[in-house]
């Protein structure tokens, strides 16, 4: 999808909404935290894109921009080239300090 397709998208994904509270870019930014935290495990990098989008890379250069959270791992998936496991003992233990899960 293009920017501004992405910009003019249709509606809001739940996940884009915010939590009670109600303060939609702190929350933002945690999200944005705790997913680099687990997207490096695979060599990827993500960004929020004007507060309505995520901006998702990998080393290779190749970006795409994703619409919510919903669609994140789909689109790690299509970068990386293949299919991603969340239980894999590897990625697990890649997301916890000193390696062991």
């Amino acid at each position: 999808m293009c920017g501004l397709c992405g910009m003019l998208g249709g509606g809001e994904h739940w996940t884009n909404h915010p939590g009670e509270g109600g303060n939609r870019r702190r929350e933002r930014l945690q999200q944005v935290t705790l997913l680099s935290r687990v997207l490096r495990a695979y060599g990827l990098t993500i960004e929020d894109w004007q507060g309505r989008s995520f901006l998702l890379g990998s080393r290779t250069g190749h970006t795409e921009i994703v619409d919510n959270l919903g669609a994140v791992w789909p689109a790690a998936a299509k970068l990386l080239g293949r299919r991603l496991d969340p239980l894999d003992p590897a990625f697990l233990a890649a997301l916890v300090p000193g390696g062991r899960a």
